[in-house]
């Protein structure tokens, strides 16, 4: 039997998910099957920027329940996925928000009470589509501590950051670091490819990688193909997995 610390593991999240991407996702999964991934993880919105709620769309709810019977896993991805400017936003908070996310932030400073009542309205509607998720992952992987402990109390079992996962079961953090690109501008797409060639081997050691795409990488053939080959080239010495299988299986393995 492989010990534990023997193997190493890839899991490739597709964010935000929702009717407003499902074509584009699509694309993605069918060229990641190519490659050799056949589990992702795909990050659910569930009224992406309030254009049009999932319970609601039973195409889509068709589409996601057979790509988690397929092996895929659905991820709870905020709500909206938008944080509204305010107008008592300091230069930290508007640089976070607003630049570095463009407004995505959802949960990045949310009340408790808050925060749960989306989590909650948010398992509902993933439930109406046939799913249950597992896992909570915050808009842009920004969390703030209350928003945290509402994930935990609502019950959910994971959420990641760009740098962690932390394992709300098992009370464990682990280190790992998504490579993630930013395609709104040419120079960002350029350091985009610069930096995640280096992260690549910067962290190869790491038990887990973890590839992080959104739908409009793949309308950029340098992204796309830097991507897939990465991909590729992570599958020699890994296995791929969801975030909830490779938690299940740290709970579990020897």
């Amino acid at each position: 039997m492989q010990k534990r610390h023997d193997r190493k593991e890839l899991v490739v999240s597709i964010h935000d998910v929702s009717p407003l991407t499902r074509e584009r996702t699509g694309a993605i999964l069918r060229d990641l099957a190519l490659a050799g991934v056949h589990k992702t993880s795909l990050l659910v919105i569930p009224d992406h920027h309030h254009r049009g709620n999932i319970s609601l769309d039973s195409g889509f709810a068709d589409w996601l329940s057979g790509a988690c019977s397929a092996g895929h896993e659905a991820v709870l991805h905020g709500y909206y996925h938008l944080r509204p400017a305010r107008g008592d936003d300091g230069a930290v908070k508007r640089v976070i928000t607003r630049s570095y996310t463009a407004g995505e932030g959802e949960f990045f400073d949310l009340e408790k009470a808050a925060a749960r009542s989306l989590l909650d309205q948010g398992r509902r509607d993933l439930a109406a589509c046939g799913v249950a998720p597992a896992g909570f992952i915050a808009p842009a992987w920004l969390l703030g501590p209350d928003a945290e402990e509402a994930v935990r109390e609502a019950g959910f079992q994971y959420t990641t950051r760009i740098s962690t996962v932390k394992d709300f079961l098992a009370g464990q953090t682990h280190r790992s670091r998504s490579q993630v690109w930013s395609v709104r501008a040419a120079w960002r797409r350029a350091s985009s490819l610069a930096w995640n060639h280096v992260l690549f081997h910067a962290t190869s050691d790491l038990r887990l990688a973890r590839i992080g795409i959104h739908p409009p990488d793949w309308d950029h053939p340098a992204i796309r193909r830097q991507i897939l080959e990465l991909a590729g080239k992570a599958l020699a010495g890994r296995e791929p997995m969801t975030y909830h299988g490779w938690l299940n299986r740290l709970r579990t393995s020897p």
